[in-house]
């Protein structure tokens, strides 16, 4: 896929490249920003801008795929971007776009790096470029083919059926389309985009996972508060859905989206969470529950206390429906609140996880890690862990090796 004049080139530049990367795409944000401020608008979020997680996910994308490319030339890795294609789609990112993106990075990319971009240097990250985009333009068409959705008009109100309070900073809103339209069907697993108006009159769009099983026209999310925690601001979507989200009301949704979906195998399942990463883990137990499925199935979740753990008592009460399912909680505090759960942090030690187990991963950065670290020691194959993050994807390049 990449031609060999152009692979010599990135070869050569790559380490010059990936060492300004942070920088370049600073300038680039920072500039597309100034002069298109509309993008702001519903289509990147600026919580996400301000701590820099947008900016260091898109430079570590780029040098992955030129990567990639340079270590099989003929073989365009789409499956490294599979994950960014599903949340593109859930944003209603648009072929259009990539041209504009196109324009101002290799702007930002002159700037910074100054006479080094020659000419040939230029061909040929233009070529990773396209190759990148052609790549993702291609895999986002099918996505949204298959969700019956037009990027140009991709949202669509949902009511607010019910609102439940399920720990003292997370609330879940249970959801019905406000027509009488098909539904596409989701699968266990996925997330959904909630566009959010703001009080200064910008829209802001967060993805949730969906945290029952979608089997009809219901769709449930379930939302974690997120308050300002020392230089970080508090979380803009998440805090308006608790403030102004009631029964009776409206939200704004895509479609379903997410590659990291429970499989019909009959493997055994290993469902590993902290905190609000429970989400997409209650919805695969509600699908296994609906669906009679005989797997068996470990699920292990971190909280700070029982009373934080939101989604709890659904957790327990699915297990119990499942005929060869068990769960284990650790708590950092208060475990003797919640009968058989551990203190602590989250120890897979003597646990004795199934080698031929698929694993699910939800949770924060860190504690993935440290919990693939014990899952890897544990003997599972890394190509049978599964992960997802909430928020720009910092961890692909790490997580597919």
């Amino acid at each position: 896929m990449l031609s060999p004049e152009s692979a010599a080139v990135i070869r050569a530049t790559l380490p010059a490249v990936g060492g300004a990367l942070d920088e370049i795409t600073a300038r680039f944000y920072g500039t597309m920003f100034a002069e298109q401020p509309e993008l702001l608008d519903g289509l990147f979020n600026r919580g996400n801008q301000a701590s820099g997680e947008q900016r260091r996910a898109l430079a570590g994308s780029i040098a992955s795929f030129a990567q990639a490319l340079l270590a099989d030339p003929d073989t365009r890795p789409d499956a490294l971007l599979a994950r960014i294609a599903h949340k593109h789609a859930a944003l209603g990112v648009t072929e259009d776009q990539y041209t504009i993106v196109h324009k101002y990075l290799f702007r930002a990319i002159g700037d910074v790096l100054g006479e080094a971009v020659t000419p040939e240097v230029a061909a040929a990250w233009d070529e990773v470029y396209w190759l990148m985009a052609g790549a993702l333009i291609a895999q986002e068409a099918r996505l949204y083919q298959e969700a019956q959705v037009d990027p140009r008009h991709p949202w669509r109100q949902w009511n607010v059926v019910e609102r439940r309070e399920e720990s003292p900073d997370v609330a879940s809103f249970l959801l019905s389309p406000a027509d009488d339209g098909p539904v596409p069907p989701a699968r266990a697993g996925q997330y959904v985009s909630v566009r959010v108006l703001m009080p200064d009159g910008i829209h802001q769009t967060r993805q949730y996972s969906l945290s029952n099983a979608p089997g009809d026209r219901l769709r449930r999310i379930t939302v974690k508060r997120v308050a300002s925690v020392a230089e970080a601001p508090e979380g803009e979507v998440s805090n308006q859905l608790h403030r102004t989200v009631r029964t009776g009301g409206e939200l704004t949704l895509s479609a379903s989206f997410g590659d990291v979906v429970l499989d019909d195998a009959d493997t055994p399942l290993v469902l590993v969470s902290a905190g609000i990463g429970c989400t997409p883990m209650v919805a695969m137990l509600e699908h296994l529950a609906a669906t009679g499925s005989a797997r068996p199935v470990h699920v292990l979740h971190a909280d700070r206390t029982p009373a934080d753990h939101a989604l709890r008592a659904d957790t327990r009460h699915l297990v119990e429906q499942l005929p060869d399912a068990r769960a284990e909680f650790w708590y950092e505090q208060d475990a003797a609140e919640e009968p058989g759960s551990r203190t602590g942090l989250m120890d897979l030690d003597g646990l004795d996880l199934p080698a031929d187990a698929d694993v699910y991963l939800c949770g924060s950065l860190p504690f993935m890690r440290a919990v693939r670290t014990q899952l890897l020691q544990a003997g599972i194959p890394a190509r049978r862990i599964r992960y997802e993050v909430f928020g720009p994807d910092l961890w692909l390049a790490h997580a597919e090796g």
